[in-house]
């Protein structure tokens, strides 16, 4: 007779079989029951504070593979294998899936089954040891201070309101190095002109204080009297009609601006992000002061954000490596 342990966690009420005579085949789990864990789950990381955009993401990339596993008989109840989420990946992969999107969606995978492990409800991450695949290291591109500093410098219309206002969002995105998210999430409480202060709420909902530049000060002190307003606008940024002006609306005033303005480049909001990072390191040489105005949580975020040329590294050598100065004659 076979002898089968039931193995009880909280917040469960659903007992799961460990065949103790025999090697484990599974995780516990089915493909049914992976399904109707989603809602609940996403639901939970809502809580947590993700983005709106994060949690959509999250849902399409575990609906895709409850899509590839309904494919596989193995992933039938009563339990899904390492195999047949390996086997998801390598189908991903062969529809020309790049590294980064590839080890995107493993993640996504894997946080999804370490929050049933963690209730219980799973008895094991199949994804645990599945490595995601080798990425390029891709270093985002700062802007040389020459050319924003030119196209900032530029004058605007102060009877303009929307120039005002571009203006000020440049200054800032600039000026502060901010996300997308966080200038999009800006309200008029958040600014403290007087004070030089601006609250951003960034990753997972934590908050921070980061100095605004005189420049930002005085861009957003000419925008703000002729900002528009809904009856219950809050928006630090508004369009016409008085409602905040999405993350892409920003994105598209930034390209338009640059377009009209620079020397042909493209940028994004990514890059006056990357070239603040940048810009600030290289003047100050404090990588951990630019990891606490960044936002980072992990100190190495912020070395590959910040990676700097070649030339100005080899500066930084010449000027404080004693061996480094050449003697002169």
């Amino acid at each position: 007779m076979e002898v089968c342990r039931v193995l009880t966690f909280r917040d469960s009420d659903i007992p799961i079989y460990d065949n103790v005579s025999n090697v484990i085949l599974g995780v516990g789990m089915g493909l049914d029951e992976l399904a109707a864990y989603l809602d609940a789950y996403l639901e939970n990381i809502v809580r947590e504070g993700k983005s709106e955009h994060t949690v959509a993401a999250y849902r399409r990339d575990l609906q895709e593979l409850l899509a590839l596993l309904e494919e596989m008989p193995s992933a039938n109840p009563p339990n899904c294998t390492r195999g047949d989420f390996v086997q998801a990946l390598r189908r991903l992969s062969g529809r020309g899936l790049g590294e980064r999107t590839l080890a995107r969606k493993l993640s996504s995978w894997r946080q999804y089954c370490v929050w049933l492990v963690k209730r219980g409800l799973m008895h094991a991450d199949p994804t645990a040891d599945i490595k995601p695949p080798k990425q390029p290291e891709r270093i985002p591109k700062a802007l040389p201070q020459e050319c924003l500093n030119q196209m900032l410098d530029l004058p605007v219309d102060d009877g303009d309101a929307l120039a005002l206002r571009d203006h000020a969002l440049f200054e800032l995105m600039y000026g502060s190095g901010l996300r997308l998210s966080e200038i999009h999430g800006l309200d008029t409480g958040d600014v403290w002109l007087d004070e030089g202060w601006v609250r951003v709420t960034g990753k997972g909902r934590k908050q921070r204080q980061v100095p605004l530049t005189g420049k930002s000060v005085e861009a957003l002190k000419n925008y703000l009297p002729l900002r528009q307003t809904a009856s219950d606008g809050k928006a630090l940024f508004t369009g016409r009609n008085g409602t905040r002006l999405s993350q892409r609306q920003i994105q598209k005033r930034l390209e338009s601006w640059a377009a009209q303005n620079g020397d042909g480049r493209h940028i994004s909001p990514h890059m006056m992000r990357h070239s603040y990072a940048s810009h600030l390191l290289q003047s100050s040489r404090d990588i951990r002061a630019v990891q606490e105005l960044l936002g980072h949580s992990s100190l190495s975020t912020t070395q590959i954000y910040t990676k700097l040329d070649f030339d100005h590294i080899a500066r930084l050598y010449d000027e404080a490596h004693p061996r480094a100065k050449r003697q002169e004659k």
